[in-house]
């Protein structure tokens, strides 16, 4: 990695942002804590993401994205995270951005391009990601879900579980084996679209966080889908799979940088004002240790993130850069989010504070897009420590 790490952003990408954090503030917050409670995903803001161009902000404009750069995706994305509190309906536009989109910008056919990707900019279509399965979590590629080519059309069955957005996607890309073929050469991807006869999803898995974005089952009974839904070539699902994975966690906790500089934010205020034995907690290290701990953790994480979008902008290769950051932010989130509320006490315990929530969010992130013990496996093998793991 050779080069000066470059982190000054251009007047339009301030401009970009300084935007968009008010657009978030002003119009992405309503009425949270209920949808929280209730598991309600927020349509009508998903659409206003839309309509100022977050849902295409990795797509060619040819197609009505932005066609943005990596540092501009990762610093608007920050500044969303920071002006939108409801961490789930930004889990699902990552899902819908970098598990659903970008494979189709980086192996879509034209004909799939055109199809999709326009009405994925517009929020016309939600797109989701079906690869888990009920008995292979972390083992990616140890599949039940079958496919068999018949004539002109594929023919696939098995089921799928942790569907982010399923049943609100209107298309999913759906990974399955021809049995008949060797190892991962026989692994598949497909964009099934929802209304495909022998397509059924379940109603949304209630969660401990996240709970605005909308998790379910995926089941294929004989699901029947004409040649041209192959997204590359036959057997190439696991590069699509990978490619994408890989995609997705060097971008998917660029909003947790935004929650957890609000976070800090509103616990540095909490301990300047909040008195407990006649002085601001602040003036205590047992609290005044936790906000600057929240400070390092919220700075290391900003670094680790910015260099992986500069590494990935000047073409540079970035897969152990990329397993390292989601390792680490994923545990800096979940610090952070406890010591939050402990800074905060009883009050931080409670719904109303909403510092209990974002907890609650963070948790998931050790685990979605590849574990931290699978990151740390990729890490180490791409330092040339370990065997390739065919994890997440």
């Amino acid at each position: 990695m050779g080069g000066t790490v470059d982190f000054e952003l251009t007047t339009e990408q301030r401009e970009f942002n300084e935007n968009l954090e008010r657009f978030a503030q002003r119009e992405l917050n309503d009425d949270l804590i209920e949808r929280d409670r209730d598991g309600v995903f927020a349509a009508a803001n998903w659409r206003k993401c839309a309509d100022i161009g977050l849902l295409g902000l990795p797509v060619p404009a040819e197609y009505g994205g932005l066609d943005a750069d990596a540092t501009t995706m990762m610093t608007a994305l920050e500044t969303l995270g920071y002006g939108c509190r409801d961490n789930g309906l930004l889990f699902s536009l990552h899902a819908h951005l970098w598990a659903g989109t970008s494979p189709i910008v980086r192996f879509g056919s034209a004909q799939q391009r055109e199809r999709y990707l326009p009405a994925m900019c517009a929020g016309e279509l939600i797109a989701g990601h079906a690869m888990s399965e009920p008995d292979s979590g972390s083992d990616a590629f140890a599949l039940a879900t079958s496919v068999i080519r018949r004539g002109d059309k594929y023919v696939l069955n098995g089921s799928k579980t942790f569907v982010s957005n399923a049943p609100i996607a209107d298309v999913l890309l759906v990974f399955a084996v021809d049995e008949r073929k060797r190892g991962f050469a026989g692994v598949s991807a497909y964009l099934v679209d929802r209304n495909t006869p022998g397509l059924t999803v379940s109603q949304p898995i209630s969660k401990m966080g996240l709970r605005t974005s909308p998790m379910g089952e995926v089941h294929l009974d004989d699901c029947e889908v004409p040649a041209e839904a192959l997204l590359g070539p036959e057997g190439a699902g696991m590069a699509v799979f990978t490619w994408t994975m890989e995609r997705e966690r060097s971008f998917i906790l660029a909003t947790a940088l935004g929650t957890m500089r609000r976070d800090l934010e509103r616990c540095t205020d909490y301990a300047r004002t909040r008195t407990q034995f006649g002085k601001p907690i602040g003036a205590f290290q047992a609290v005044s240790h936790r906000i600057v701990d929240m400070r390092m953790r919220l700075d290391a994480s900003r670094l680790l993130l910015h260099r992986l979008a500069w590494l990935i902008d000047k073409g540079e290769p970035a897969k152990t850069e990329a397993a390292l950051a989601k390792v680490y932010v994923s545990e800096a989130f979940v610090q952070s989010g406890l010591d939050a509320i402990q800074i905060h006490g009883g009050y931080g315990y409670t719904s109303e504070y909403e510092v209990e929530r974002d907890l609650r969010d963070a948790i998931a992130s050790r685990i979605y897009s590849g574990t931290s013990e699978i990151q740390r496996n990729l890490a180490a093998h791409h330092m040339g420590l370990s065997p390739r793991t065919s994890g997440k």
